[in-house]
């Protein structure tokens, strides 16, 4: 099924099999005047990529977004997963993505400096999350008991394991702002 829906895919998937394009600097410097224009376009890439902003801090230059579960084969429309090995490790495995990004004045006192930095973490489960079917079902050698207050969920909360920077996502982020500053 995979493979049926890779070869309908094809080339036109975004990051699925399109070549590597150029590298972009990080931190990507930035000719512009105004930093709430800067500001604005900045936070209008991060939502295209469906980042939640968590906060946003203009006195210290930086904005953070939410965690976002990363986007398996079946999910081509979100761009957070980039190229076919992160889709791929997506769909078997859960893993999130969370951007920094810092907007500040270049030292020349011209323009100014965006930085971009996408952490990802893989989860870490102590034992087996899914739950089993006992306890939602009858049992005929006991008698009738009723409990309302069953486990749902994990027994335990998940744990995340660092991976470090997410490298393809950083470069397609800074790809698209330097698209939309160009604007």
């Amino acid at each position: 099924m995979i493979l049926g829906l890779l070869l309908l895919c094809g080339c036109a998937s975004p990051g699925l099999g399109t070549p590597p394009p150029a590298y972009v600097a990080n931190p990507l410097p930035v000719a512009a005047n105004n930093d709430e224009i800067l500001w604005e376009r900045t936070v209008d890439v991060l939502h295209e990529f469906h980042f939640e902003i968590a906060r946003e801090n203009r006195f210290s230059r930086v904005i953070e977004t939410e965690y976002r579960t990363g986007s398996g084969l079946l999910e081509p429309w979100h761009q957070d997963s980039v190229g076919l090995e992160n889709r791929l490790e997506s769909s078997l495995q859960s893993v999130r993505r969370k951007v920094l990004v810092r907007v500040l004045p270049s030292e020349q006192g011209l323009g100014y400096l965006v930085s971009v930095e996408a952490f990802q973490e893989k989860e870490d489960l102590p034992g087996v999350a899914a739950n089993s079917p006992g306890g939602a079902t009858f049992q005929e050698s006991k008698p009738l008991q009723r409990d309302l207050n069953l486990v749902v969920g994990q027994s335990s909360p998940s744990g995340w394991i660092g991976m470090g920077r997410d490298v393809a996502l950083e470069q397609s982020i800074l790809q698209s702002l330097q698209l939309a500053y160009s604007r």
